[in-house]
């Protein structure tokens, strides 16, 4: 597997790590007591295994930890996954107060998130992580999030802003996320899921894991596929099929020594094969039929595949420092062949002014012959890597302040390489025809690299009521792009050009709480954000700056919490980047983008609210509420396709709702549940722009409500039935990257779950 490229080329790491805890001290016996204490027990601490041994790799630490994190937090647990269809991060995170979401495919298979006002295309301006560790497919080098952590299997996400811009990086201007993949249990334990529903949806996801005293193993599959719940012009499918496959396996040092370890090697593989498109619909189209395909998109298709390696090294010695290392590597190739220009003519410029290009959009919709070789179908053809060494070492000093220092280091390194062409077709009665391959190469040759060392140090210390977070981050990166040309596929360097950017940035933080009572905190926080260049960037191109400030005030008594924060980012200089997933020509330029403000409100809720007779019934209610306001605050001319092009002073930013919503209520029994989720998105724009939206540029505001009804049957099965957007509602969920997008309409599924030994 390639993953195994990094330790057959440098096992050096690797080897010291295994040295490490072959030649240490074994464990002692009080730290032992996860591994060594009977099953029942073991099975009880299950829930703190994960922060226990790998604390430094969580970005919160658990619902209950947040309470102590100035700054806002957020841990959506495997309990509220369990409530909800949770293969869609969307669905997942829309419980969250301050992320923003576009959809895409209606699936969630390639997210674009966004975090207080960053921009969604993509997810590329959040710090996207899996157990820790950097998961974007090229973090650095390029940062659009072609891949995702499979949802599904995840038991918990994570959701830091503000002040996680020390210890998460490179991308600080909003937060980071991580998703929290199934831990190892703490005794055997197996689950089978199976589910089916329209669109000739079918879902699977088994788990099978144990501990013993010293060795503990995982491992887990998820298996999704789906006709798709567009209609292709002619026939066709319009679906995908996923497979993830997860292993773990875990060994700790021997009961009843002074020296507590742990080193778990993770293994992963992802691949997707999927009939989509970027080619939407003209408005007229989607008013007549949203689920619409046409013709021209026959054949377009994306293959994805993912492969990861994690190793890591937890070592908690008698005293009061521990350090957790991980080694990883991330190899990600996709290759999206699809529809790109018809008569020398995007197909976005075509679907944006329909009535220049009739002709055009007759041959798109099938309905009238084509020049030869008038269809473009591009083979984006990527591969990406990512690897590097992280330690985090943690010291609780003591003492009058009660100092807890965390110091941390990344060596990391990650590229992409594009080697793109377009083959040529033709429109015949309706069908798409092939007509010749193009040259290899011929549409984009290049590859781009970036080096970044990382290292941050951060101390929490209290006084009284009084707790302050001091703290700093400093990113080197070297960032190169090497464009051998579209004449050169075998790379021979005859027209080599390089580009390199060498940049060093040093992001300070401070958090404060003050605690109002033992269930209460308020905290203020001030943060430097920073989103580096892309590789190749000129020398006009800036780093996206910003100055990020909260305040808020937390409640947490056990069965009810509450937050409230105001937020504030003021640019110095917002990027925008050229991509085609965001409707423009793919070619990675950025473009500054000034002086920006964006602020505004975020409010979360949630009780468990129980019947006075005993308690028969639990009434689990959860609000999310955010409220954002932008505006750019200088005027300029621009060809980023968001913004293009001009923008004035005081024009509101693109895909940025300025009300959202969620509430979910839940009715659940001894033995079945109950539950209710509705999401209110308010409308927003699709450029730059103030005032009443254009109709052609406008995303309508939409109320979605899912509902979800699950009985215990015993013996650890269950059965379960969820209707997705109950009311059928239809919505334009992106007007990008060509023409209108539709939402997913309402989809029932129903699903059967076991347990063994029994429900959790």
């Amino acid at each position: 597997m390639r993953f195994l490229r990094l330790l057959c080329r440098d096992p050096l790491p690797a080897l010291c790590l295994l040295a490490l805890v072959c030649c240490a001290p074994p464990v002692r016996a009080a730290e032992a007591e996860c591994s060594a204490e009977p099953a029942e027990a073991r099975e009880r601490a299950q829930e703190c295994e994960r922060p226990r041994l790998f604390e430094e790799l969580l970005v919160v630490g658990s619902e209950a930890e947040a309470l102590r994190v100035p700054g806002s937090a957020h841990v959506i647990g495997r309990r509220e996954l369990e409530r909800q269809e949770h293969s869609d991060v969307h669905r997942v995170l829309r419980r969250a107060p301050g992320v923003s979401i576009q959809e895409e495919d209606g699936y969630g298979l390639r997210p674009n998130i966004g975090i207080r006002g960053t921009g969604v295309e993509r997810s590329q301006k959040v710090t996207l992580l899996e157990d820790g560790v950097l998961v974007a497919p090229a973090p650095y080098a390029a940062p659009s999030a072609y891949y995702a952590p499979t949802a599904g299997r995840m038991e918990g996400f994570e959701i830091r802003k503000g002040s996680g811009a020390i210890r998460q990086g490179p991308y600080t201007n909003g937060g980071a996320i991580n998703y929290l993949s199934t831990g190892i249990p703490g005794a055997l334990r197996a689950r089978l899921q199976l589910a089916a529903g329209d669109d000739e949806l079918r879902r699977a996801h088994a788990t099978v894991g144990d501990s013993g005293p010293r060795v503990g193993w995982l491992f887990e599959t998820y298996q999704l596929s789906t006709d798709g719940f567009k209609r292709l012009d002619g026939g066709g499918a319009t679906g995908f099929e996923l497979e993830d496959y997860l292993g773990k396996l875990r060994l700790t040092s021997r009961p009843g020594a002074t020296l507590f370890q742990a080193l778990e090697l993770k293994l992963g593989k992802t691949r997707q094969e999927g009939d989509e498109t970027y080619l939407g619909l003209t408005q007229s189209d989607f008013e007549r039929d949203p689920y619409r395909r046409y013709a021209s998109s026959a054949g377009d298709r994306i293959v994805t595949d993912h492969e990861q390696l994690q190793l890591s090294w937890y070592v908690d010695p008698a005293g009061p420092f521990d350090l957790t290392a991980t080694l990883y590597r991330n190899d990600f190739f996709r290759n999206w062949h699809k529809l790109e220009s018809v008569g020398g003519v995007g197909v976005a410029a075509v679907l944006a002014a329909p009535d220049l290009h009739p002709g055009r959009l007759a041959v798109l919709r099938g309905e009238a012959d084509s020049a030869p070789g008038a269809l473009a179908v591009r083979n984006n053809r990527r591969d990406y890597y990512s690897q590097g060494l992280q330690i985090v070492a943690g010291l609780d000093l003591g003492g009058r302040w009660g100092h807890e220092l965390a110091i941390g280091v990344r060596a990391h390194e990650d590229g992409e390489d594009r080697f793109q062409e377009e083959d040529l077709y033709r429109m015949e009665s309706g069908r798409r025809v092939f007509e010749r391959f193009g040259a290899p190469g011929s549409q984009a040759n290049r590859v781009a690299d970036a080096r970044a060392l990382a290292l941050f140090v951060e101390d929490t210390f209290t006084s009284g009521r009084w707790t302050w977070t001091p703290g700093v981050r400093v990113e080197a990166i070297e960032l190169t792009r090497r464009d051998f040309g579209t004449a050169d596929p075998l790379r021979t360097g005859a027209s080599l050009s390089v580009r390199r950017n060498d940049l060093t940035e040093v992001i300070p933080g401070l958090g404060v709480g003050y605690r109002l009572s033992a269930a209460t905190i308020l905290f203020l926080g001030v943060h430097r954000g920073f989103s580096p260049p892309a590789p190749g960037s000129t020398e006009e191109v800036a780093s996206e700056e910003s100055v990020n400030y909260e305040l808020g005030w937390r409640l947490d008594r056990g069965d009810l919490d509450a937050e409230l924060v105001l937020f504030a980012n003021d640019y110095d200089n917002l990027l925008g980047t050229d991509t085609t997933s965001g409707g423009g020509g793919g070619t990675g330029e950025q473009f500054n983008g000034g002086e920006a403000r964006l602020q505004g409100l975020e409010a979360g809720f949630g009780v468990e609210l129980a019947r006075a007779s005993g308690g028969a019934l639990r009434l689990p209610l959860r609000l999310a509420y955010t409220y954002t306001d932008s505006e750019f605050r200088t005027s300029f001319l621009t060809g980023f396709a968001d913004w293009a092009p001009r923008v004035e002073r005081g024009d509101e930013l693109p895909y940025l709702a300025e009300h959202q919503l969620f509430a979910g209520l839940g009715v659940e029994g001894g033995r079945w549940a109950v539950h209710l989720d509705a999401h209110y998105s308010d409308e927003m724009r699709t450029n730059a722009g103030r005032g009443p939206i254009p109709a052609g540029e406008r995303i309508g505001s939409r109320l979605l409500l899912d509902v979800r009804a699950e009985l215990e049957l015993g013996a650890g099965f269950e059965v379960w039935g969820q209707l997705l957007n109950a009311t059928d509602e239809t919505y334009v969920a992106a007007r990008r990257p060509a023409g209108l997008r539709p939402g997913r309409p309402r989809a029932l599924l129903f699903g059967l779950s076991w347990d063994f030994p029994g429900r959790r």
